[in-house]
């Protein structure tokens, strides 16, 4: 069994786009795919012109062993889809933004709680607690 999420979709995995965001908004709705990325100028074999490129997975674990033996390749990293998030305009400065974003995070992150009805409008109450993460990590 695994530690962590299993894809949306199984059969979509490969057809998202290479390009997304990187990080942030601190919630997470579904995990797309796992991806692995490879560098041909850290040693991964240069099958796209000196270019980077990426694997993709359907479970973290065979992202991982993959990401174990290949040369040049990075640790996995998750495809989420965010239906909703959380955007810190300036330091300590929240708005909830309702629009889909695809974004790439490191596996770690998925730790964290699905996003519920609850949870942004939670973040940003006036009641929320001093360290508003522990909403996010689903220990509020």
């Amino acid at each position: 069994m695994s530690n962590f999420p299993k894809v949306k979709d199984p059969e979509l995995v490969g057809t998202y786009p290479a390009l997304a965001k990187a990080g942030g908004g601190y919630v997470w709705d579904d995990v797309l795919e796992y991806r692995v990325w490879c560098h041909p100028h850290d040693g991964a074999p240069d099958i796209e012109n000196g270019n980077d490129y990426y694997y993709v997975f359907e479970t973290y674990e065979e992202a991982l062993e993959y990401s174990n033996n290949a040369p040049g390749a990075e640790v996995p990293l998750a495809l989420i889809i965010q239906e909703e998030y959380i955007d810190e305009t300036e330091p300590g400065k929240y708005i909830q933004v309702k629009e889909q974003r695809l974004t790439e995070w490191p596996v770690e992150f998925l730790k964290r709680p699905r996003r519920t009805a609850e949870t942004i409008p939670s973040f940003l109450s006036p009641n929320a607690p001093g360290n508003k993460l522990d909403i996010i990590r689903g220990l509020a």
